[in-house]
């Protein structure tokens, strides 16, 4: 339902109030057009924001290709109220900035020699001549700010097909940019689009060049990928499937996608949790992958505490009954649903009983550990760090006491720590 409302909030907004005719956009452009050529675009929107308007979806990140460089934007833009951030000067790009609102905008290039990951590049103002250097036909459809559109690549008929395709030779394509097999992935996955079998080819040809990418590049399309609503469904796809294992051999538990659909609405998607389910089991693969691919703190974090509590799961039969609180508080929520997520995964069939449980865990309520700091000053206990040992202390034999101390055992906790200390 949510969705459905959302599909139709996107599909009056395209009609009736379009986001290219957004106060701030039209201010962008009133700056970049000033002292323009006649009959000249000088900027275009281009990418995923003309994809979704077709599409009547809702409008993300707002890509701008421009005739402009870089400097020459900056210029354009110095006595107004945008701010310019330095983002890509290689490629040609800058972020432009206005209230809580980004602009991505990029010059119009030709690329003059490419290594697989770099691309040398001459600044151009030729719009068809810009197109035939992007990916996908369907990353190719430009659109004025009057809302026309602009099709050299023929994308739009591709994209109300699902159909995502090279532009040119597939395996020319990938050679300028290796990431551009990843990119096919996500791309394919969103759309649900068929692959022919000679770009199936050319993606297998050219997986090795994928190594002389760096890791945080194949890592930002990765979580991407990880993010679209549907990734599950590339376990349906036997061809993407191998292709997406090829190139993350660390994923051996892509089975657990199967029944994905049966508990997807009742868990919050993340990468986190889809890294779980590709990762995590008795065999450490999800150590060796945050440290090739050098994830974040946070994802790392996390990983190795799931990692961790699953092998406790394996090891304990009331892990998710009598000890069902204690881990609540020990885990979080999401990460204890995480969990559980695994285990129905794990299983040959699901039932509406076994998905019921996430409703469990939602109930659970833990009460507020009963004493602070306060509560100590008042017994003689001084500010610093002995008070925080008797607070962890305490906490520790509150939880495993099903969330029960009282102040005659916590008395004897800080006589204890006062006598050893």
């Amino acid at each position: 339902m949510k969705k459905l409302i959302e599909n139709l909030v996107a599909t009056f907004n395209k009609f009736f109030f379009p986001f290219y005719k957004d106060k701030n956009i039209k201010l962008l452009f009133k700056n970049l057009e000033q002292g323009k050529p006649n009959n000249k675009e000088v900027a275009m929107f281009v990418g995923g924001c003309v994809r979704n308007h077709i599409q009547s979806k809702k409008i993300g990140d707002i890509d701008i290709a421009t005739i402009f460089t870089p400097e020459e934007i900056k210029k354009k833009l110095q006595h107004s109220n945008f701010k310019v951030i330095n983002t890509g000067l290689d490629h040609g790009s800058v972020t432009v900035v206005l209230d809580a609102t980004k602009f991505e905008l990029t010059t119009l290039r030709k690329d003059i020699k490419t290594d697989g990951r770099h691309a040398k590049i001459e600044t151009i103002d030729d719009w068809k001549e810009d197109s035939k250097r992007r990916d996908f036909t369907i990353n190719a459809i430009y659109l004025n700010k009057r809302g026309k559109l602009f099709d050299p690549q023929q994308g739009i008929n591709d994209l109300n097909n699902n159909i995502v395709k090279f532009i040119g030779d597939p395996q020319t394509r990938i050679e300028e940019d290796f990431l551009r097999i990843l990119r096919f992935l996500r791309f394919s996955i969103q759309y649900n689009s068929s692959v022919e079998l000679s770009t199936i080819q050319a993606l297998k040809l050219k997986l090795n060049g994928i190594k002389n990418l760096s890791k945080e590049r194949v890592l930002s399309e990765l979580l991407k990928i990880l993010k679209l609503e549907n990734f599950y469904r590339i376990i349906d796809n036997k061809e993407l499937l191998q292709i997406f294992k090829l190139v993350f051999p660390e994923f051996q538990n892509t089975n657990r996608l199967k029944n994905f659909q049966l508990v997807k609405n009742h868990i919050e998607g993340s990468e986190i949790l889809l890294l779980s389910i590709l990762l995590i089991d008795l065999k450490n693969d999800y150590e060796y992958f945050s440290h090739k691919y050098k994830v974040s703190n946070k994802i790392y974090d996390t990983l190795i505490l799931l990692g961790n509590k699953f092998k406790d799961y394996k090891n304990d039969k009331e892990f998710f009954k009598k000890k069902l609180k204690n881990n609540f508080f020990n885990m979080g929520a999401k990460n204890l649903k995480i969990l559980y997520c695994l285990d129905l995964l794990d299983k040959k069939k699901v039932s509406p009983k076994d998905v019921s449980f996430f409703e469990t865990i939602e109930k659970i309520s833990i009460p507020k550990f009963p004493f602070d700091g306060k509560f100590l000053l008042k017994k003689g206990v001084k500010e610093g760090k002995k008070m925080g040992i008797i607070l962890k202390e305490a906490e520790k034999i509150w939880v495993l006491n099903n969330f029960n101390l009282s102040s005659e055992d916590f008395e004897k906790i800080i006589q204890k720590n006062i006598i050893i200390n």
